[in-house]
């Protein structure tokens, strides 16, 4: 198996704090895994796993207390990691939380990283998450709501739906079952309640049936869709929006969650959860998350490599 990075994310939040406890647990799972992060931290770690330090050699985080130096540091793993992956390094980056406004404060010019790893490979990015209940693709994520309809082009769909069905294929489902949220309550009524089901949405999903068989022709109503996937009819839906997909995940998969990011030439996921700061350095944080994603990094390598 190809190498896999590790970054820390903040080294205030819970990032490096679940990736220890994983390790400490099983360092003989982390063969083919290099731990980026501060100096400090990485001495910290068991002697068999693969390091590479960024940022000031002597600079200690204290869980809880987000600093400059903290979010210089994250932004120098992510860095090192996308470039690793253009250098053949790395196949893949599993990536540790990070706070949006710490590194808006020194300058990093993204929504977030899934932003970031777009620009440093290339391609289209789908935001995509699987927690062991749900799989949910989202067509738009860090935009404000007002801006989502003009956001739903054909290509936008088109590649959210192929990443819900890749995402599918990834965890074993031969022939993915796929459903679309509509934008509206009820879908639109049949434009009772909006018309961008009915006039746009619906007419494009119908063409991809051919392409997606398992898709659903027409947009269903997002109060409802989610709660038949539990139930079984469906393995993947595509959200339009942030909070429509991520508000029933982190209900129902909340400590088991992994962001995927699909659309890229290398593979990028993350646990599903912030950087927690409140709760940094208590030794409660849960690292199922952090381990899922791992999994499904490598299960992506894998899948990709076969062809």
């Amino acid at each position: 198996m190809p190498e896999l990075a590790i970054t820390c994310g903040d080294p205030a939040g819970i990032g490096p704090e679940v990736i220890a406890t994983w390790l400490h647990a099983s360092d003989s799972d982390a063969a083919d895994v290099t731990v980026i992060g501060p100096a400090t931290w990485l001495a910290t770690l068991p002697e068999s796993v693969m390091k590479i330090a960024v940022g000031q050699e002597t600079y200690a985080a204290v869980p809880g207390r987000p600093d400059a130096e903290g979010a210089l540091t994250a932004y120098a793993a992510m860095e090192l990691a996308a470039q690793g992956c253009c250098d053949g390094r790395f196949a893949g980056v599993v990536t540790g939380p990070v706070s949006k406004s710490e590194l808006a404060r020194i300058g990093y010019p993204f929504l977030g990283q899934t932003e970031f790893f777009a620009d440093r490979w290339g391609g289209e990015p789908v935001m995509a998450f699987t927690g062991g209940r749900l799989r949910i693709a989202l067509a738009t994520w860090h935009l404000p709501l007002a801006e989502v309809p003009q956001a739903l082009g054909p290509a936008q769909l088109h590649r959210t739906i192929a990443a819900a069905d890749e995402l599918a294929r990834s965890e074993g489902v031969t022939a993915p079952r796929l459903a679309v949220c509509g934008l509206n309550p009820h879908a639109g009524e049949a434009g009772l309640l909006g018309e961008e089901e009915r006039d746009f949405l619906n007419p494009v999903l119908a063409k991809l049936v051919k392409e997606f068989p398992g898709l659903v022709p027409h947009c269903l109503p997002g109060d409802t869709v989610f709660g038949r996937q539990l139930r079984g009819d469906f393995d993947a839906v595509v959200a339009l929006y942030h909070d429509q997909g991520l508000a029933p995940l982190k209900t129902v998969d909340f400590d088991t969650a992994v962001n995927v990011t699909l659309g890229l030439p290398h593979v990028r996921t993350s646990p599903d959860h912030g950087t927690a700061f409140a709760l940094a350095g208590r030794g409660e944080a849960s690292a199922t998350s952090l381990v899922n994603a791992v999994t499904l990094a490598r299960r992506l390598i894998r899948r990709r490599i076969k062809g």
